[in-house]
């Protein structure tokens, strides 16, 4: 019987075994990561103001990961002449911080803690949440790196400006991250991209955040450069925390998030961006967040988002090399 090279094994289809983000392996030992890359999911969604589910988000784009996993050997992009995610690329799923429900702080803290044990790994952390409060742990994690290798600048495609900094008491909601961030001494600067149409951020937000350097453009203004002119305007050679709201796209291929926004970006308008940006600097954290996957009865904004990252993190990896 003539063999074509895969017949060794399993086949291990999509929707076979157990479904860890690409069917990489689980390692449960938070200090035994062995990798490039540590999936972490965080399943809080208690810093949400409208629609709740995010929380599912985890579980949903690791289901969604598993169509892209057949990863023979790597995935070849006849556009580029490229296999990104080789044997070489190490990529491993850690699982979820543990989520205390009605607790953020100590919600926050377990989510802080999975990113710190990734970061001492030498790994880059890949975090799936949950809503965009999650960031604010993660930003968190990075006091000792960046007191190590230097500062980060924070790259946030997005609908809104999540520039809160009070409101009603509420500072760790999911309209406080970038707010947070930007006040640590080792955030260098933010490049928010995708903001659009009514905010929850009031004009005050906005002059604050251009204020403290941020560079703001909405969808049509990125079009209007065009990537690559987006790309040149971030520092460059800097160490990039990418943040990615799964509502920066338009509803009309992400409808399953809490707060959709129409006129947001297509796939393509992210994608170059992203790859863009991992030719310039040095992307060392990602999180995704807020899909919420029962609003999109198609699986389509999963999908989206495991797309989106599986090919981000073959950028990242095939510039770096």
């Amino acid at each position: 019987m003539a063999t074509h090279g895969y017949e060794d094994g399993r086949l291990n289809l999509p929707f076979v075994g157990i479904s860890t983000f690409g069917k990489r392996d689980y390692v449960a030992d938070w200090d035994a990561i062995e990798a490039d890359v540590a999936i972490l999911g965080a399943p809080y969604d208690g810093g949400t103001q409208w629609r709740a589910g995010a929380r599912f988000g985890p579980r949903a784009v690791r289901e969604a990961s598993t169509l892209f996993s057949f990863g023979h050997a790597g995935a070849y992009d006849h556009e580029d002449d490229a296999t990104y995610q080789g044997s070489d690329v190490r990529i491993v799923d850690i699982g979820d911080a543990d989520i205390i429900h009605t607790k953020t702080e100590e919600s926050h803290a377990n989510i802080e803690l999975g990113v710190s044990k990734i970061l001492t790994a030498g790994a880059l952390p890949v975090v799936i949440g949950g809503d965009h409060s999650i960031n604010i742990p993660c930003v968190n994690a990075f006091a000792d790196d960046c007191a190590r290798n230097g500062p980060i600048h924070v790259v946030q495609i997005d609908a809104h400006l999540d520039f809160v900094d009070v409101r009603h008491g509420v500072t760790h909601g999911h309209g406080n991250p970038m707010r947070r961030a930007i006040e640590k001494d080792y955030v260098s600067g933010m490049t928010q991209l995708g903001i659009r149409n009514v905010s929850s951020t009031a004009k005050e937000g906005y002059e604050d955040a251009r204020a403290r350097g941020s560079d703001i453009l909405s969808v049509r203004q990125v079009r209007a450069l065009g990537a690559e002119a987006v790309v040149n305007r971030l520092p460059e050679g800097a160490r990039y925390y990418v943040t990615i709201d799964i509502d920066a796209f338009c509803p009309s291929i992400a409808s399953g998030t809490g707060t959709p926004s129409h006129g947001g970006f297509q796939y393509y308008d992210v994608l170059e961006i992203l790859q863009g940006l991992s030719k310039r600097g040095n992307v060392v954290g990602i999180d995704l967040v807020e899909v919420a996957p029962a609003y999109d009865p198609t699986e389509s904004t999963q999908v989206l988002a495991a797309q989106v990252l599986l090919n981000f993190i073959g950028f990242i990896f095939h510039n770096r090399r």
